[in-house]
Formats: C-alpha cells, sequence, structure tokens
C-alpha cells in the first residue's frame, strides 16, 4: 500500500470514530429533541421556568447545566437514554430521559450536588426558537 493510500486509510478510519463518539455523546432521543427554548415543569425551584438550549446534552444534567462535567452515555434508544455524569469540583449524577412526543421530555434526575443528594422528575417540553 502507498504511503498516501495509508494515509487517506488513516484519515478515513479517524473520521468514522470521530463520527461514531460523536453519535455516542448525544443519545438519539436529544438529537430529535434539539435545541431551543424548553419549558420545565417540575422540579426543585417549581413553577415553569424556560431555559435556552443550545445543546440538548444540557438536558441530562439540569442540576449542573453550568458545571464543567463529562458524560457517558449509558444506554441509548431511538427514544430513551440513559447518561451519567462527573463534574469538575465533585458533583455528579444519572439521568434517565423518555420521550413522551417530539416535543415533550420526561427526565428523571438524581445525584450529588454542593455536597448534598437531590433526585426529582421533571417534564421538559420545547416551545419554540431561543
Amino acid at each position: 500500500m502507498s504511503r498516501v493510500a495509508r494515509a487517506i486509510t488513516g484519515v478515513a478510519g479517524g473520521i468514522v470514530m470521530l463520527l461514531g463518539l460523536t453519535a455516542a455523546m448525544h443519545p438519539a432521543v436529544l438529537v430529535q429533541a434539539g435545541p431551543g427554548l424548553w419549558e420545565i415543569v417540575g422540579g426543585p425551584q417549581g413553577g415553569r421556568p424556560k431555559i435556552c438550549v443550545a445543546n440538548p446534552l444540557v438536558l441530562a444534567q439540569l442540576e449542573h447545566r453550568t458545571g464543567n462535567c463529562k458524560r457517558d452515555v449509558v444506554r441509548d434508544a431511538p427514544t430513551s437514554a440513559e447518561i451519567s455524569y462527573t463534574c469538575a469540583g465533585g458533583g455528579f449524577g444519572t439521568t434517565t430521559i423518555e420521550q413522551i412526543t417530539p416535543r415533550a421530555l420526561r427526565i428523571e434526575t438524581q445525584g450529588i450536588s454542593d455536597n448534598a443528594p437531590f433526585h426529582y422528575t421533571i417534564q421538559a417540553r420545547k416551545v419554540g426558537n431561543c
């Protein structure tokens, strides 16, 4: 195999691997949900806050949405996913996301935040664009 052919094969393999990693980091249910303005019902704050979500993975770590966290997709199905994450500073969590409709999700999350446990279930509904 020529040097050029090996280089092309290596680059192509790297691209395939990168695409696989990207898909693994973005579960199908969140890719379908997409970015936008999401209304959150339930949770510790109560009310119906709306949050602008540029990256739908934020929905998997609402308790730590501003944290620097590493995520691992534990289970990925077309209409559900389970994601575990750990954050710099010691917080962590596990979130299960289930699609109710293409624009509505049921999100159950639990873990440790600010050295205290949390566990709640919310409904998130996409209400428009940001």
